[in-house]
C-alpha cells in the first residue's frame, strides 16, 4: 500500500512506539489519527507532527472496552472521513506494585483487555471501517518477543502478546476475503516508557534490571520503520515480524 494520501489510526500514540509510528506515517504523507487515553501525551504527538509539517488529530479513547473502541473509530472517521491503515499498538504491563501473582484481578483483567481484546476489537472495527470505502486496508498489531516464550515475572503480559501473535496469523485469510492485510510487529526491548511501567511507573521492576545491564535498547523509530514495511508490502498477510537489536538476533518473519 502506498502510504501517502492515506488515513492512519494509531493507538497508544501518546508516547513510545505509537508516537514514533504516528510521526513516521505522517512523514510518509498519511493523515494520522493519534489515539491515546493520555490526553497530554496524545496532544503532544499531534503538536510534534504539525511542527514537522504533517497532518494529525487527537482522539482520546480507551481501547480496552467495546464502547471505547466504537467511539474511537467513530471519532476518527468524523475527523478525516475514512480509514485506510490501523495500527493497534496500545499496551500495558502488570507492573510489580504488586506483581504476579498478587496483582489485583482488576489489573489482570485490564492488561488482557487492552493488550489482547483491544487488538482483536480494533481489527474488527478496522475491517468494518475499510468496508465503507471498499478499497480494503492494512492492520498492524504490536505484539512482543514476550509472546514467543515465557516471561515468569509477568506471565499475564506474555499471554496477552502470545494471543496477539496467534490472532494475527489467524487473520491471514482476510486478505482474500476482505482485501485486508493483518500483520504484526514483535519488538525486543525498546527504549520507551513501558520499561519503567514494569515497575511502579517511575523505575523498572527489579526483575528486569539484570536484563537492562549492558543491554542496547531498540529506538522506537526502528519499530516504526518495520511497521511501514509491513504496510507497504502488499504480499504480506498474517506476518509476524520479530525485531531485535542486531547484537541479539536479526529481524525475522513468521
Amino acid at each position: 500500500m502506498e502510504i501517502a494520501g492515506k488515513v492512519a489510526l494509531v493507538t497508544g500514540a501518546g508516547s513510545g512506539i505509537g508516537r514514533a509510528c504516528a510521526e513516521r506515517l505522517a512523514r510518509e504523507g498519511a493523515k494520522v489519527v493519534v489515539v491515546d487515553i493520555d490526553a497530554a501525551g496524545g496532544e503532544e504527538t499531534v503538536r510534534r507532527i504539525a511542527a514537522a509539517g504533517g497532518e494529525a488529530a487527537f482522539v482520546q479513547g480507551d481501547v480496552g472496552t467495546p464502547e471505547g473502541i466504537a467511539e474511537t473509530f467513530r471519532a476518527a472517521k468524523r475527523v478525516f472521513g475514512r480509514l485506510d491503515i490501523v495500527h493497534n499498538n496500545a499496551g500495558i504491563m502488570t507492573g510489580d506494585t504488586p506483581g504476579w501473582p498478587d496483582a489485583p484481578l482488576e489489573k489482570v483483567h485490564r492488561v488482557i483487555s487492552v493488550n489482547t481484546s483491544g487488538v482483536i476489537m480494533g481489527t474488527r472495527a478496522a475491517v468494518e471501517a475499510f468496508r465503507e470505502h471498499g478499497d480494503g486496508g492494512v492492520v498492524v498489531n504490536t505484539a512482543s518477543i514476550a509472546g514467543l516464550g515465557p516471561l515468569p515475572f509477568d506471565p499475564v503480559y506474555a499471554a496477552s502478546k502470545a494471543a496477539v501473535i496467534h490472532f494475527t496469523k489467524s487473520c491471514a485469510m482476510l486478505k482474500e476475503l476482505e482485501n485486508v492485510r493483518v500483520n504484526a510487529v514483535a519488538p525486543g526491548m525498546v527504549d520507551t516508557p513501558i520499561i519503567a511501567k514494569t515497575g511502579d511507573g517511575t523505575r523498572p521492576a527489579k526483575w528486569l534490571e539484570p536484563s537492562l545491564e549492558g543491554a542496547v535498547l531498540l529506538p522506537p523509530e526502528r519499530i516504526a520503520e518495520e511497521v511501514v514495511r509491513l504496510i507497504r508490502d502488499d504480499t504480506l498477510a498474517g506476518e509476524v515480524s520479530v525485531v531485535m537489536h542486531e547484537s541479539a538476533q536479526p529481524a525475522a518473519g513468521g
